[in-house]
């Protein structure tokens, strides 16, 4: 298999996971605009430690699970109905979310490192784990991905690449692009609920085809 395939799936599955608006980005975007560019970078470093061992473990996680075909078939079912849980509440209930004012984000002025601030703003963002077992586990099913060494850092290399290639558009252009950064962030519900729909409807595909 190509070394290629598992680093550009692991970048494209970071991409579509860090790219709506969340603690990390949001709060790296904030260090930038209040501290600095290199603090913002310091804090986007720290945080990407942590999420290159998140991702380990997670794919380490996911070569057992998928070593049990029942549990694959399980976590699968389990998917679709979130997935289209998730559909429903991003695309007709979520509220429109917001980019939090200075005041409310007084407590980022810290004195402490922005680069362990930065870990610790990703350790206690548990969202990756799942998020990496489902896709290890996804992409070994369609034969994208195998549980090896250079396999498996490929993929979590892809990974932190692809987290790295978000923070930095949030750091380097939230200030530069503030009017465009707000109509996508506005917009940013029905964009999720889209791509939710889909992984759903990939998903019913995958169970149809265990059962028929």
């Amino acid at each position: 298999m190509n070394i290629l395939i598992p680093f550009l799936s692991g970048f494209t599955a970071a991409a579509i996971g860090v790219l709506p608006p969340g603690l990390i980005n949001m709060t790296a975007a904030k260090v930038s605009l209040t501290d600095g560019r290199k603090r913002g970078m310091m804090f986007v470093l720290g945080a990407l430690i942590i999420i290159f061992i998140q991702t380990y473990i997670s794919v380490i996680f996911a070569d057992y699970i998928n070593s049990h075909q029942e549990v694959v078939v399980l976590l699968r079912q389990i998917g679709l109905i979130i997935f289209c849980g998730l559909s429903i509440y991003f695309l007709f209930f979520a509220k429109k979310p917001r980019i939090k004012s200075d005041d409310e984000n007084e407590h980022l002025k810290s004195k402490r490192s922005r680069f362990f601030l930065g870990m610790l703003i990703s350790a206690i963002n548990f969202f990756p784990i799942p998020y990496y077992v489902l896709v290890s586990v996804s992409l070994a099913s369609f034969h994208l991905f195998t549980f090896e060494t250079w396999s498996i850092y490929s993929l979590v290399m892809g990974v932190v690449t692809g987290s790295f290639s978000i923070f930095y558009l949030y750091v380097v252009f939230f200030n530069k692009m503030k009017s465009k950064t707000d109509y996508f962030i506005q917009n940013m519900n029905k964009i999720i609920g889209v791509v939710t729909g889909l992984v759903a409807l990939i998903t019913l595909w995958n169970v149809a085809k265990l059962h028929f």
